[in-house]
């Protein structure tokens, strides 16, 4: 079963507007809802539309901004530069993420799916509305190393967007909160959900012997944190992980300097996992099998590492081999690959 919810108002629009590429869309005389279509079992909204419903001539210009490389310093670093559609939009092959002048990062960027699922964003949790989530990037140095100001001054010059605000805001003005709004929007619309799990929920599909035991031993080990449809709790959690001297990121600590939040991270989703490599807020692993062989054999046994890690006097989670592959079977099945390819959502 497939939810529905109307995400925005009726709005005006009197100018047409173009992609990314050189495809005219045709213009819309009165701006649209942008209906999202999540399943049933989804959780609930969490995206702020109070003052920011989704129309589609805004989720266009969201998509258009995406992609521009005027909202860094140098006019070079986009949003989809480190967000990969391919890559469930992550920036694939690095272990972090470089920026401006290729600077490099702290941080492995995170997928780009279900944003408007969730409660918290980064891998720190520092950002509670995605309406806000954008300025982080586009302020990093080493990211996008630019400002609003900056932003707003290069996009007021340039004719198309004048248009393209016109058209999702009713006239010109081009302003910082308009754009962190548009961005939102149109990552608000980038759903995943249509992967073999899904069509095997929804009854549509059957899983193989080897997927369903691997669903059977994920919810043994793995489910108390990577739990409900979207594949995480959004906690913090310390995972035993050693702390890297190269980027000096100790997590949630980073945010609240609170010693117990000490190298915890938030609880990333699992969906297109697949697709995600290299793993961990660092990088640091390159494969599924290397993350599974982690919480088997090398959890370190830190003062506040999470207690589902430490259980009966063990220290990490019990797998053998075999159960690893079976593991690694389920979580393929979260792979969607209409999401990795979906036209709406590319350049």
């Amino acid at each position: 079963m497939i939810k529905i919810v109307k995400t925005g108002l009726i709005l005006f629009s009197f100018i047409s507007i173009a992609s990314c590429s050189d495809e005219v869309i045709e213009p819309l005389e009165k701006d649209e809802a942008y209906n999202l279509e999540f399943p049933s079992y989804f959780s609930e909204l969490t995206f702020d539309q109070s003052g920011n419903p989704i129309t589609k001539n805004g989720v266009e210009l969201g998509r258009k901004l995406f992609y521009e490389g005027k909202l860094s310093r140098n006019n070079t670093i986009s949003c989809g530069f480190c967000h990969i559609q391919e890559n469930a939009f992550t920036h694939h092959g690095h272990t972090v993420s470089h920026g401006v002048d290729d600077r490099i990062g702290i941080r492995n960027a995170p997928p780009i799916q279900n944003m408007a699922f969730l409660k918290r964003y980064m891998w720190d949790g520092v950002i509670h509305n995605l309406n806000e989530q954008p300025i982080i990037p586009i302020t990093n140095e080493d990211e996008m190393d630019s400002s609003m100001p900056e932003v707003i001054s290069k996009l007021s010059a340039d004719s198309k967007y004048k248009k393209l605000f016109k058209s999702a805001y009713g006239d010109e003005s081009i302003t910082g909160e308009r754009v962190l709004k548009a961005l939102s929007q149109f990552m608000a619309t980038m759903i995943s959900a249509d992967s073999k799990y899904d069509r095997f929920k929804q009854g549509k599909e059957n899983f193989t012997s080897e997927e369903t035991q691997g669903m059977n031993l994920f919810q043994q080990k793995c489910a108390s944190c990577h739990s409900g449809a979207l594949f995480t709790d959004e906690s913090f959690r310390n995972t035993g992980m050693y702390y890297n001297t190269q980027f000096k990121d100790a997590g949630r600590y980073r945010v609240t300097l609170d010693q117990n939040d000490w190298m915890k991270f938030r609880v990333p989703s699992l969906r297109n996992i697949e697709y995600t490599a290299p793993y961990m807020h660092d990088g640091r692993f390159y494969t599924l099998n290397a993350v599974l062989n982690f919480y088997s054999d090398n959890v370190e046994d830190q003062p506040n590492l999470d207690p589902q890690l430490k259980q009966n006097g063990h220290v990490g989670i019990a797998m053998n081999d075999q159960e690893k592959q079976f593991i690694i079977a389920f979580l393929k099945t979260l792979s969607d690959k209409n999401f990795i390819s979906n036209p709406k959502f590319a350049e």
